[in-house]
């Protein structure tokens, strides 16, 4: 009996890595395309004005105060 074991052994690797290329293939057929829908002057204003505010505290970080 346990030399019917070690071929299967060596078997389970190649037949996993098979199943698990076969699954990823499968479930990649049925994925579903992102609209990407333009962003309003709104949000682009917001964004603007974060990247302004990390920008301030990046200068300050690097530059602190000296007293």
């Amino acid at each position: 009996m346990p030399q019917l074991l070690y071929p299967l052994l060596l078997l389970v690797c190649p037949v996993g890595m098979g199943l698990m290329m076969w699954f990823m293939m499968r479930g990649g057929a049925h994925t579903t395309q992102r609209s990407d829908s333009p962003s309003t002057p709104i949000e682009l204003d917001e964004l603007r004005k974060e990247i302004a505010d990390l920008r301030a505290a990046q200068k300050d970080a690097r530059h602190p105060l000296r007293n």
